[in-house]
């Protein structure tokens, strides 16, 4: 079966894509569900300082592997299934993926690099807490839209 449509090493990237884009909406959604829930029952020192903390030692290579194996994976995937059915569906859990990538770049990570340098705590706290929220549950809604691409292009690689 995915002998006659390119090979198993085809499949197998776009099966680990699939795992590590996974993973990620896990992260994500563990902050939705419960990180973030829990720290906003906290006073302003107490979540600042978990808050730092939690950006510290998030960069590590439990995280980076999947973080950026996703993207460069499906980006991998999307090349090896060009001429297969499954090709829109890589393709756009690659874009969906891309725009996980900017969102972290260009929201999450200043957040946290303002919270780590700023002084003082209420404030950091208000100028972070609301919109780090809210573009984490963005990057959560487009990581589980682009999972659901990649399963549903592993599905036609079955057929």
């Amino acid at each position: 079966m995915t002998e006659n449509r390119g090979g198993t090493g085809r499949g197998a990237v776009l099966g680990v894509a699939t795992a590590m884009t996974g993973l990620v909406a896990g992260v994500w959604l563990a902050y939705v569900c419960s990180v973030m829930p829990a720290l906003a029952r906290s006073d302003d020192k107490t979540f600042v300082e978990v808050m730092r903390n939690i950006n510290d030692v998030i960069q590590n290579p439990v995280f980076f592997t999947p973080f950026f194996g996703a993207l460069i994976l499906t980006g991998v995937a999307a090349w090896q299934q060009r001429r297969t059915p499954a090709k829109g569906w890589v393709i756009a859990a690659l874009v969906l993926y891309v725009a996980v990538f900017v969102v972290t770049s260009a929201v999450n990570v200043p957040l946290n690099d303002a919270l780590a340098a700023a002084k003082d705590i209420a404030k950091a706290r208000t100028d972070f807490e609301s919109p780090w929220v809210a573009w984490n549950t963005v990057r959560l809604v487009l990581t589980v839209l682009g999972f659901g691409c990649l399963l549903r292009a592993m599905a036609l690689r079955e057929r």
